[in-house]
């Protein structure tokens, strides 16, 4: 029996030793054998393909890109300021008249008849102030009756002015140099002031109504140059601004502007639509890079710069923004090679391969 549980015993510890082997053999191995892989594993990097810039110098402009109208510098609608039956029409549809040309006119014989009756009575009313002025100085009237004679002269004159003023306003007449549109009415029809004859519009100068952002507000000043283009014309036309509106719209943050071309050919017609730019500012050697060569991160903007096979990040300080091109200030220099692609996947240190180098 002794024996027996001697026997059982050494078996035992037999068992613990092996497990206790095996058990520091795993752990060994693991530590040895295993692990340095990981590390290995750890360690490699891919390497990733972008697209780099080489930095030189560029010229670099801010413009302001609008859309406008053509507008006459003055137009109206032509009418009568009485009624009466048109008796002649003088211009030609589509004709250059002249400040003061007569256009049309309406009947004014009644008119005409008042004013050859006041005009006959005036040779008598002023032969009766004269021998009423003589007659005075001999104390041989009353100084009422030369005061009467003379103001009976001064109504029939006031009665000849009123006639001719209302003879006047059967001429219709041009108010300013332009173009006469298309008429709307003929020889014998009605007139009156809600009657619109036709249309006189200036062309020359035109003008041009835009909107700007409101940063800009401060910065349009009067006499501003700016370029624009017509749909279906290859020319570049230079105007200036003239004037700004007050105050920027509360509801779209625009601000009104408004300038003149000067149109001396009348090449160019009112109402059409034009395309506009202001140039704010030209910096002709800048240093500047595309907008997506920018890493902002937590309020500073970085740029990654390749060198020796490695993407290395750099803190820049930043100028003019355009559409496409940001002006670098600090932080690269002439020479450098930004990375241009890929931003968002960029690391400090990693390893990167340039496919295409501008």
């Amino acid at each position: 029996m002794k024996r027996k549980w001697i026997i059982t015993t050494v078996v035992i510890a037999l068992f613990c030793l092996m497990a206790g082997g095996y058990k520091y053999y795993s752990n060994h191995k693991t530590s040895e054998g295993e692990q340095p892989q990981v590390a290995q594993k750890s360690a490699k990097q891919n390497t990733l393909n972008v697209n780099g810039l080489i930095i030189n110098h560029q010229s670099l402009t801010e413009d302001i890109a609008m859309v406008g109208n053509l507008l006459p510098d003055e137009e109206v609608d032509l009418t009568f300021e009485t009624s009466g039956k048109i008796v002649d029409i003088l211009f030609k549809e589509g004709a250059l008249v002249k400040k003061g040309d007569l256009l049309a006119k309406v009947n004014d014989k009644t008119l005409q008849a008042q004013l050859k009756r006041y005009e006959a009575q005036l040779k008598l009313a002023q032969d009766r102030v004269y021998r009423q002025s003589t007659l005075l100085e001999k104390d041989a009237v009353s100084q009422e009756a030369f005061e009467q004679a003379r103001t009976e002269l001064a109504m029939l004159n006031a009665d000849i002015d009123i006639v001719k003023q209302n003879i006047a306003l059967t001429e219709l007449r041009a108010p300013f140099d332009g173009v006469i549109g298309l008429r709307n009415v003929s020889e014998g029809a009605y007139a009156s002031p809600s009657v619109v004859v036709a249309k006189l519009t200036k062309i020359s100068p035109l003008k041009i109504d835009m909107y700007i952002p409101e940063r800009y507000a401060d910065e349009i000043k009067v006499g501003t140059p700016l370029t624009f283009t017509v749909e279906g014309r290859n020319q570049t036309y230079k105007a200036s601004v003239y004037a700004k509106e007050s105050e920027v719209d509360m509801q779209t943050r625009t601000l009104a502007i408004r300038a003149t071309y000067p149109n001396t050919n009348g090449q160019l017609m009112p109402g059409r639509f034009i395309s506009a730019r202001i140039r704010m500012s030209d910096i002709p050697q800048a240093i500047a890079i595309p907008t997506e060569a920018i890493v902002p991160e937590m309020g500073v903007d970085k740029v990654y710069i390749y060198r020796s096979g490695k993407a290395h990040a750099t803190t820049v300080k930043t100028g003019l923004r355009t559409d496409a091109l940001i002006h670098i200030i600090e932080g690269i220099e002439l020479g450098d090679t930004i990375i241009t692609s890929g931003t968002l996947q960029l690391r400090e240190g990693l390893p990167v391969k340039l496919d295409v180098v501008e």
